[in-house]
């Protein structure tokens, strides 16, 4: 048992090696995309930021979820956040999974960087949308009497720049349309939908997808129109991405070994073969690859065309 041990711990160490090494070799490609993914969320926490400075508190308005749905109380508002938690750590976990286990169908950089792009331009449209018109929060301490609901003008740059984090981000006000939570779980989800395997895994994320969106409106942290923009606008955006970035590598095929896409230089070279082989009379097809006989400035093929030219050669 414990020589079994040793040895199934000698073989991960191995594999989380072998896939560190070419999971580095990528980053060292594509770090710059990643780096300006990861300033954009900040530029995004810092826009969420500034407009609290311009939210004045007023009258929740109509809504019909609001209506349609109980109000869940402040003292449940953990609920939403944790179902968010949830789906958040997880989908981190699952793109770090090809260090660990067999099942290899994507690289985690190349996946982290169509991510970032999903959720880069979903943002940036969202930035849009709540500077161009500032509705009253419906949520507890942003309504009227709160002493979050308006922000004191800051004293210093320095002051906004650091965005008061964390509570700043969880005690925001002004940045509605569209849901920000809606944003990174949907955007989660449809890549797991697309690149992952378990089937009732994609039923469950769909299912708390939907629980998420009713709890955010019963805790009163956004009106219905913030969830169901965020629906419909996250989906179009992932699709648009998706058909300018093309497929992932699939490394589903054959060995276990991890292999780096093909790089542009070997794209070149094949294509010069190619053309190579055109030009000489020769297809990339195997079957034209057979010796040909040329006779009175015909090519001849060997086989059974060779009877023919024979009897060419004698006049018959």
């Amino acid at each position: 048992m414990t020589l079994y041990i040793a040895r199934e711990t000698s073989k991960l160490w191995k594999r989380i090696y072998k896939e560190t090494s070419v999971e580095f070799l990528l980053l060292a490609e594509k770090w710059k995309f990643l780096l300006a993914g990861l300033i954009c969320q900040y530029i995004h926490g810092l826009a969420a930021r500034g407009v609290h400075y311009f939210h004045r508190p007023g009258p929740t308005l109509q809504d019909v979820g609001f209506f349609l749905l109980p109000e869940l109380g402040q003292d449940k508002a953990y609920i939403s956040e944790t179902v968010f938690t949830c789906v958040f750590l997880s989908f981190i976990l699952w793109t770090f999974h090809p260090f660990v286990f067999h099942s290899k169908r994507f690289y985690t950089v190349s996946l982290w960087c169509r991510v970032l792009a999903c959720l880069v331009a979903s943002q940036f449209l969202r930035i849009i949308t709540f500077y161009s018109t500032q509705l009253p929060g419906p949520n507890y301490h942003c309504r009227e009497g709160s002493k979050l609901a308006r922000l004191p003008r800051p004293e210093s740059v320095l002051e906004v720049l650091l965005i008061n984090f964390p509570s700043g981000v969880l005690y925001g006000c002004g940045d509605l349309i569209f849901s920000s939570h809606m944003i990174f779980s949907l955007v989660f989800i449809r890549t797991y939908h697309k690149y992952g395997t378990k089937r009732w895994i994609k039923q469950l994320a769909w299912l708390l997808a939907v629980t998420q969106s009713l709890l955010i409106i019963a805790s009163r942290k956004h009106y219905t129109v913030d969830i169901v923009v965020a629906w419909y606008t996250v989906n179009l955006v992932v699709f648009f991405v998706d058909s300018r970035l093309g497929e992932l590598p699939d490394r589903t095929n054959g060995s276990s070994s991890p292999l780096l896409p093909m790089s542009t230089k070997d794209k070149d070279g094949r294509t010069k073969e190619e053309n190579h082989k055109l030009l000489n009379g020769n297809s990339g097809d195997t079957a034209d690859w057979r010796p040909r006989t040329q006779i009175n400035g015909k090519l001849l093929e060997d086989g059974k065309n060779t009877v023919h030219g024979d009897a060419a050669v004698n006049g018959t």
